[in-house]
């Protein structure tokens, strides 16, 4: 079986598919060493690591080096995160999504906020590229590569119910293979979103919605970390720093 198939049965298991967002290939290995059976980049994580902020402010290939040196060594699963497609474009950001796919990476996260300002992609925009990255992608043989259709409306409080119903029904028949609603938090609101469609629906971890198996309940499928690891790791090395220098000892490092 290949990473793709591999990938796309994890979204079917009865248990729950918790993605391990890595930033770099040690936080890469060390989630695979832990157990995690997929791992997905996090935008957030790798731009704040090299000292840019979210937002496609990172160059793209950078982006790519990372994705790449993860999927050459790991043997799980990669998704890639990347944004709205890093493109100004149909053509630009369908010719970065098989770059993705050519390196061996299994599925994309490819969000509908609109690119440099607050808002949301009109919903026939975001459909047709959408539908163009399917058709490229199929072309290219790879046709189990699983693009994952990220619905910014709750992150960005944009009438966010009525706004998702529309868009996950209108993106999985433009070729989306599953639905990522970061933002959703509301276990009635979710297990609604949920029922909606067969695809699997994809949540972003939150202090409101962390349990495993009641995610399970909800008809939750996906559940990623997004930047929230990276924030703790980074959090972690802070107070490190900040003890050993308060207490003019190393001690800490060895506790």
């Amino acid at each position: 079986m290949s990473k793709n198939e591999q990938f796309q049965k994890l979204h079917q298991s009865d248990e729950l598919l918790v993605l391990g967002n890595a930033w770099d290939l040690p936080s890469a290995r060390v989630l695979e060493k832990a157990g995690f059976k997929a791992i997905g980049t996090t935008s957030w994580g790798i731009a704040a690591s090299m000292g840019y902020t979210d937002g496609e402010e990172i160059d793209f290939d950078l982006q790519l080096a990372v994705i790449g040196r993860i999927v050459d060594h790991v043997n799980v699963p990669v998704t890639a995160d990347i944004e709205s497609g890093y493109g100004h474009s149909d053509e630009a950001i369908v010719s970065n999504v098989l770059k993705v796919a050519h390196l061996g990476a299994s599925g994309i996260n490819i969000e509908d906020s609109l690119k440099g300002e607050t808002g949301l992609k009109q919903l026939t925009e975001q459909c047709q590229l959408l539908s163009k990255i399917r058709g490229a992608l199929d072309s290219n043989g790879f046709e189990d590569f699983f693009i994952n259709a990220r619905i910014d409306a709750y992150l960005l409080n944009i009438n966010p119910l009525h706004e998702t119903q529309a868009r996950l029904k209108a993106y999985v028949e433009s070729g989306a293979s599953g639905i990522f609603v970061p933002g959703l938090k509301d276990e009635a609101e979710t297990k609604l979103i949920a029922s909606c469609t067969s695809a699997p629906l994809n949540v972003m971890a939150h202090s409101d919605l962390a349990d495993f198996d009641k995610l399970r309940e909800l008809g939750v499928r996906r559940l990623s970390l997004g930047g929230a690891l990276y924030r703790k790791a980074a959090a972690l090395l802070e107070q490190c720093a900040l003890e050993m220098l308060e207490s003019r000892s190393t001690s800490v490092l060895f506790e």
